[in-house]
């Protein structure tokens, strides 16, 4: 499998039938193998997650499908695509028969639209969009402890239903402070993953460092991916 980091909190994973996209939203993209089916995942509408480029990419693939958060507008879609796109809300499962066949699932995220957690080829795949423990100086202590049971009860539902994913992408955003590590934290000690990946650090590459130099890092710190650049790629 190999992963490649494109920007901001876009992913562009390969594997041998099926190629996955999440959260295009600028970037340069490696060519796509015409033979192998694109699906396209987008977590929400933020503009850092979302760009209407991604279905420019059904013109010159021609296996392509788009797995929307139902946060974005219908209207948005092409009508010639729609055929092709489904939307996803908080707690639906799709069965998708691209590639080997993909299980797609979609956990409430704490900000807007979802997060998804995909079975594919034997592996299983986790991309938080914006779910997260957005904690922050400037919110009030009851919001930020809201913030914190909203998060904690996703993550238990991930749990809970017996998954840990091979592969997770998890925001770790410097803008938060010293909370900035909070959420990957959170998440690894409630979830876990084989590996995972940084994401929505805006090119503040620095901030994966200062995790990794941080104690509560220490039981999960050779499974962090030191992501550099943008366009970077890792064999998995």
């Amino acid at each position: 499998m190999t992963i490649t980091y494109i920007h901001h909190s876009c992913f562009l994973i390969e594997q041998e039938q099926v190629v996955l996209l999440f959260d295009y939203a600028g970037g340069t993209l490696p060519p796509l193998p015409k033979d192998k089916a694109l699906v396209v995942f987008v977590s929400h509408r933020h503009e850092d997650h979302f760009s209407p480029a991604i279905f420019e990419l059904a013109a010159a693939h021609p296996k392509t499908r788009f797995l929307l958060s139902d946060d974005i507008w219908q209207n948005r879609v092409p009508e010639h695509l729609n055929c092709w796109t489904e939307f996803m809300d908080p707690g639906k499962v799709r069965h998708l028969s691209e590639g080997a066949g993909l299980q797609v699932r979609a956990f409430k995220s704490t900000d807007e639209g979802v997060a998804y957690l995909v079975e594919s080829e034997g592996c299983t795949i986790y991309h938080a969009g914006d779910l997260n423990d957005w904690k922050w100086n400037g919110e009030t202590k009851a919001w930020n402890n809201n913030m914190s049971a909203n998060y904690k009860r996703e993550l238990a539902k991930i749990h809970d239903a017996g998954f840990q994913p091979d592969i997770a992408m998890v925001p770790l955003d410097g803008r938060q402070e010293e909370w900035f590590c909070l959420g990957l934290q959170e998440f690894m000690e409630t979830v876990g993953a084989k590996q995972v990946f940084p994401m929505h650090f805006w090119e503040d590459y620095s901030v994966i460092d200062r995790l990794k130099a941080l104690p509560c890092s220490e039981g999960y710190r050779d499974r962090i991916a030191d992501i550099r650049q943008e366009g970077q790629i890792f064999e998995v």
